[in-house]
Order: structure tokens, then sequence, then C-alpha cells
């Protein structure tokens, strides 16, 4: 990708999507509504695409994971399905014009059972709840094409963070928003192809929002579990050394 190149966004009404908007890191960049650009339309996809875009970075989803117990439909059609359109009009699109279009899609660390940590990108995939589950078959979908990134993560926003409690006992890679901006900008830059864990340090919960939100109060996971009808992370955390491999 050049200082040049066209880049779709798409999902930038979302956290990441909205950062990414701010950062000014992407020159040439589009972020259309959802009322312009529907990953349920493929015509509404296709439409777009004729404006010819270097890369596309694709953050739309429903990642809530209450939402997706609520209403797994809703999950599959935008997490699944919608990618599915998305990756089948580019390939449509790069056989009638014979130019490859990059892809970044963002996945979550959701994918990997979450019980032990330190996972590693050819870890064996076992989602523990809908949301994990449709974004892994949301993978499946883009690796049917030849120029993606597909970035397992989790991430936060410092200045929102919506709870005034945290656990001390669940643990993950969770990466500020901002950080994980930069670090897409970077592989973005890359002719890196495949899956790659995007994260920070191995911390709990409490540890990443005491520093940003100082009268958050501690709580246990057990706390929050119990009044849930699906099951959250233990462990979390992934191994980022491919990253950094990359960053050498």
């Amino acid at each position: 990708m050049t200082s040049s190149s066209k880049i779709l966004l798409i999902g930038g009404s979302g956290t990441l999507g909205t950062s990414i908007i701010k950062s000014k890191y992407f020159k040439n960049l589009d972020s259309p509504k959802k009322n312009n650009l529907n990953l349920l339309s493929g015509s509404s996809i296709e439409k777009f695409l004729k404006k010819k875009y270097n890369l596309i970075i694709n953050c739309a989803a429903v990642a809530r994971m209450k939402e997706c117990e609520k209403n797994p439909l809703k999950a599959i059609k935008v997490n699944i399905f919608g990618t599915s359109n998305l990756v089948n009009e580019i390939i449509k699109y790069e056989k009638k014009f014979k130019k490859k279009i990059k892809l970044i899609h963002i996945s979550t660390d959701g994918v990997y059972p979450s019980k032990k940590g330190n996972y590693s990108e050819q870890y064996k995939l076992k989602p523990y709840n809908i949301y994990g589950w449709t974004k892994m078959h949301s993978e499946y979908n883009v690796k049917n094409l030849s120029n993606y990134i597909i970035i397992r993560t989790r991430f936060f926003d410092k200045t929102k963070i919506r709870f005034n409690t945290a656990a001390t006992d669940i643990f993950t890679s969770m990466i500020e928003v901002r950080k994980l901006v930069k670090k897409i900008k970077y592989l973005s830059l890359t002719n890196f192809i495949g899956v790659i864990n995007i994260g920070d340090t191995r911390r709990s919960d409490y540890s990443n929002y005491i520093k940003f939100k100082k009268d958050i109060k501690p709580c246990k996971r057990v706390d929050i579990i119990k009044n849930l009808n699906f099951d959250i992370a233990k462990d979390a955390s992934m191994n980022l050394g491919l990253f950094k491999k990359l960053k050498r």
C-alpha cells in the first residue's frame, strides 16, 4: 500500500472504526454509513468496489456478547453472511478487473478457548460463545481470498470505560484502541498475508482499566458470570510473537 492508495473502511461508526478515522493515519479513506454500504446486499458492496480501492478494512460486526446471545440470527447474518458477501464481491471484482484488493478483517481472541492463555495463531479454534463462533466462521470466509490479513484482537477505549467493576482474575492481551490503530497501519504497509494476533501485555481486566478509571472497583469472574447466561473468558491472552518478528 502506498500513500496514494484508496482505502475503504467498513464499520466506521464503531469504537475501532471511529478511532481509525480520527487517527488520520489513513489517507484517501472512504467510510460510508451502513445505509449506503450494506454488507447484506451484494449489489451495495459491488457499487463501492467499482471505486477501485487498494485496501479494505472491515470492522463491521455485531460484537457485543449479550446482543449475540440474545439475537444469534442477527449475529450470524452480519458476522458470517455479511463477510461472505464482501469476500464474494471482492473475488468477482478481482476476476473482472484483474486487480487485487487487500482485505484487513478484524476478528477476536474469542475464537480461542480462552481458558489457559498464550494462544498462538496455530492453536485449534474453540469459541466459547456465539460471538466467537460467528467470528470463527467469518475467518473461514476471508481465507477464500489470496490477499488478506485476519487480526485477532481485543481492545478498549480508555476514554469510554463503561464498567464500575472489573475482574482481577480474567486475563487478556487487551490493547487500547489507539495503539491498535497504529499496529493496523503498520500491517497495512507490509506484505504479510494470513492470521495474526495483535494485543498488549497479558494483564487482568482490573489492571487494564484502573490506569484510566481510578474509581473502578475490583471483583471476581464469578461475580460477573452469575448474571450471565453465556460463558466469558478466563485467560484469553495471546502469544504475540509473530507480530514481534514482523517488527524486527
